[in-house]
């Protein structure tokens, strides 16, 4: 079974906040972009919390502004579809978190944009990797498939974990 590949992140040496993903979503795959499908409510969420809006490379541009970077916690990994179930832990490779934070050192939150990142986060990076002091927090999934929380309510978590830091 053929594998996903997971992009380059967005970001600048200034970050003081990184969101990680599990692994873009087919959709995501398709058009080379962070949070492709148009349900998901991540850039939804951005332009509340920090008024970033527009085109793709302008809302990536926005999200620099306001030292957030994005990643996915995996490099690669065998997924069938777009569901993080679908991620087959055996073939799941993370990426290389150690040369990131250490290229960006004021980064002092780590965000998990659901569950299963969190999870892959604990499984897959060890403790030497991250350095003491970033906080590391979950926050709810954007994602479509996670029908059960209303995007109100995805906004206020991640309105009160995001806008403390981002400041």
């Amino acid at each position: 079974m053929e594998q996903s590949e997971g992009f380059p992140p967005v970001a600048r040496a200034d970050a003081r906040i990184l969101v990680l993903g599990s692994l873009p979503g087919a959709r995501s795959i398709a058009e080379q972009r962070y949070y492709a499908h148009p349900q998901n409510a991540f850039w939804p969420i951005m332009r509340e919390l920090f008024g970033i809006d527009g085109h793709y490379v302008s809302r990536c541009d926005q999200l620099l502004e306001n030292r957030v970077a994005l990643w996915d916690v995996l490099h690669r990994s065998v997924r069938p579809g777009s569901m993080d179930a679908d991620i087959q832990l055996g073939s799941a490779v993370a990426n290389d978190f150690h040369g990131f934070l250490g290229d960006h050192a004021n980064i002092r939150l780590i965000a998990f944009n659901g569950k299963k990142a969190e999870q892959l986060f604990a499984h897959l990076v060890s403790k030497d990797n991250v350095a003491q002091g970033i906080v590391r927090v979950g926050l709810p999934s954007t994602s479509p498939a996670y029908a059960s929380m209303p995007f109100s309510g995805k906004l206020a978590a991640w309105r009160a974990v995001l806008w403390n830091v981002a400041e």
